[in-house]
């Protein structure tokens, strides 16, 4: 009998992680299900990745009057496929559903979903680097530019740790984000609580669900926001957007240029303060310089195919 590639492992776990979610589940389903999984001890820890993968995308998927497409129960070459109304097309190809592996790299505008081999979550943003190395008694996640969010698989012995710099953030079953910055890290926490200290050791805070803290090196605290609404929008760019309520343009322009080479600038200095509210594509700039243009009653120019000017 031919051995099972670990490729359709992982297609079947998908599968099944779908009949799972969907309608129709019974006594029958579940049977069948007990019988393949012990036909491989691989198939277990496969159906755990998915589940995970498979929960993540329902949770990330927008608000809206009619149901999202449903998700495509086949794997091809490894890259989950979801429905247009759930992942825009223009975002999907920066958005795929990675298999385990130790070093994760997203380019500029890219975003990756990956499954983390004990059954976690990463979301990675633009521009990052992580690198994954677990042990027996320890997850650990080494994030070394960039940002990411973890959706943390609960495993009271094997505590789930990412390192930014000299800031280190613990956590056993939640979920939370981490964004590498000079000389400290923004940590905003969407689920439970995670306890986050610096290389010598000092505890710097304990952070609940629905806040944020920029974390500096000497273990200084910075608060970034205080509730939930206010998290979502910082993490808009899961599923590719940038929200703004209230930012300054100065500030919604350099969110901008991390996910596009061709850059936004402000010619006129006394417009980087105005303030401004809307959700915006990622990788769609231009459509934001429109809306500003239309809001602030500014010029712009599109003529350079390698930046985009905002005033005078």
């Amino acid at each position: 009998m031919t051995r099972e590639s670990a490729t359709m492992i992982e297609e079947d776990a998908v599968r099944w992680a779908a009949r799972m979610d969907g309608d129709g589940w019974d006594a029958d389903s579940e049977a069948a299900l007990q019988r393949w999984l012990d036909g491989d001890p691989r198939r277990r820890g496969a159906l755990l990745q998915a589940r995970a993968a498979w929960s993540w995308l329902d949770g990330a998927k927008p608000a809206s009057d009619t149901e999202p497409a449903p998700l495509r129960d086949f794997l091809t070459r490894r890259r989950l496929m979801v429905g247009g109304s759930l992942i825009a097309a223009s975002v999907v190809a920066g958005m795929l559903l990675l298999p385990p592996s130790d070093d994760y790299t997203t380019a500029v505008g890219e975003i990756r979903r990956v499954p983390l081999p004990d059954g976690s979550l990463a979301a990675i943003n633009t521009a990052s680097r992580m690198e994954v190395k677990a042990t027996p008694t320890l997850r650990r996640i080494v994030l070394k530019e960039g940002e990411a969010w973890f959706q943390v698989a609960k495993d009271v012995n094997r505590p789930f740790v990412v390192e930014a710099g000299d800031i280190l953030v613990r956590a056993t079953g939640t979920a939370f984000s981490v964004r590498r910055r000079e000389g400290g890290a923004d940590v905003y926490v969407t689920e439970g609580t995670v306890e986050v200290t610096t290389r010598n050791g000092h505890v710097a805070h304990s952070i609940a669900a629905g806040a944020g803290l920029f974390v500096a090196d000497d273990a200084m605290v910075r608060p970034l926001t205080g509730d939930s609404a206010s998290i979502d929008r910082v993490l808009a760019w899961r599923t590719g957007e940038i929200a703004l309520d209230g930012q300054s343009l100065g500030s919604a322009v350099a969110e901008f240029n991390r996910y596009n080479k061709r850059q936004i600038v402000v010619r006129d200095p006394a417009l980087v303060e105005e303030q401004l509210d809307g959700t915006f594509r990622t990788d769609d700039p231009v459509e934001f310089a429109q809306a500003v243009r239309s809001t602030l009653n500014v010029p712009i120019d599109l003529s350079n195919p390698d930046r985009i000017e905002i005033g005078k």
